[in-house]
């Protein structure tokens, strides 16, 4: 093999190393991302993603491709397609039976919305965060201080009042993040991040924390009176190897408590209905039993 030929295999060899490296390199910083993606700190990173990405006009791949893999790229085609695989994947649902049984509404006078309530609604929301289609950060609020409490708190109480909040608050935008696998024309590739409102996210946080001291109750309740057949029952339906069962079974078997009071212990008595209050294992036991529920 003559010098020029040697040299031309050497260029190539070296090309493909380059081509590799670049490769290796690519995957690592998108492996990063996505990590950091999930932490607090890549909470502000996604934000000055979706800004930036929102400046230069390229939120999500150019060219895309439809359900029989055909690569569309026109403007046009490309929204249409975006739009028909979300509009798909966000309004199907699993196979469930109809509840055909009446359920007793609770009919309950609410009390206003406090101050204090919106006060710690503002607190609890991160700012930096990427805003919705009405572009008001919640920094605008934070910033405004007890005058954004006060227009807050009026506004919220119109909304508990009369059941039904501002239309621009349903709206919400959708920004599709490549998953970092597979091929990246395929809409199946990516997720969608939704920017909603930030008003009607502190909207949400007031009645979160008022639903939350509701349910914690009743969880609390609920958490004593499980029955252990349908605890048995559910583990199994959830694909629970029957030795685990057993095992889980054993922890409940026989048990015996006391109570221990200002004037000593009573008697020992049988516990045989509810999970173990104060049990490492109880939140877990008790999500596949409301899991199970949930889809009957």
């Amino acid at each position: 093999m003559d010098r020029t030929e040697e040299n031309r295999q050497e260029y190539k060899e070296l090309q493909r190393r380059v081509k590799r490296e670049v490769s290796n390199a690519k995957q690592k910083a998108y492996d990063e991302l996505y990590t950091r993606l999930d932490t607090r700190e890549g909470q502000k990173d996604l934000y000055r993603l979706a800004r930036q990405r929102d400046r230069d006009g390229k939120d999500v791949q150019q060219v895309i491709k439809d359900r029989d893999e055909r690569v569309l790229t026109s403007e046009e085609s490309v929204q249409r397609r975006w739009k028909e695989y979300f509009e798909e994947l966000m309004n199907e649902e699993n196979e469930r039976e109809k509840r055909v049984e009446g359920v007793n509404s609770v009919e309950q006078k609410a009390d206003k919305i406090r101050k204090d309530e919106v006060r710690k609604a503002l607190k609890r929301m991160k700012s930096e965060k990427a805003v919705g289609p009405d572009d008001i950060p919640v920094e605008v609020w934070k910033c405004l201080g007890e005058a954004a409490v006060e227009f807050l708190t009026s506004l919220f109480n119109r909304v508990l009042e009369s059941e039904r909040m501002p239309e621009e608050w349903r709206r919400s935008v959708l920004v599709p993040i490549f998953k970092n696998k597979g091929d990246v024309q395929s809409c199946s590739n990516y997720r969608g991040i939704k920017l909603m409102s930030h008003t009607m996210k502190l909207w949400e946080r007031a009645v979160e924390a008022r639903l939350r001291k509701v349910v914690e109750i009743y969880l609390e309740k609920a958490y004593d009176r499980v029955p252990r057949e349908e605890l048995w029952y559910c583990m199994r339906k959830s694909g629970v190897a029957e030795k685990y069962v057993r095992v889980v079974q054993d922890m409940y078997e026989k048990n015996r408590t006391v109570v221990r009071c200002a004037v000593g212990q009573t008697e020992e008595f049988n516990v045989e209905v509810g999970l173990h209050q104060g049990s490492a294992l109880s939140p877990f036991l008790f999500a596949i039993v409301m899991d199970q529920l949930s889809e009957e």
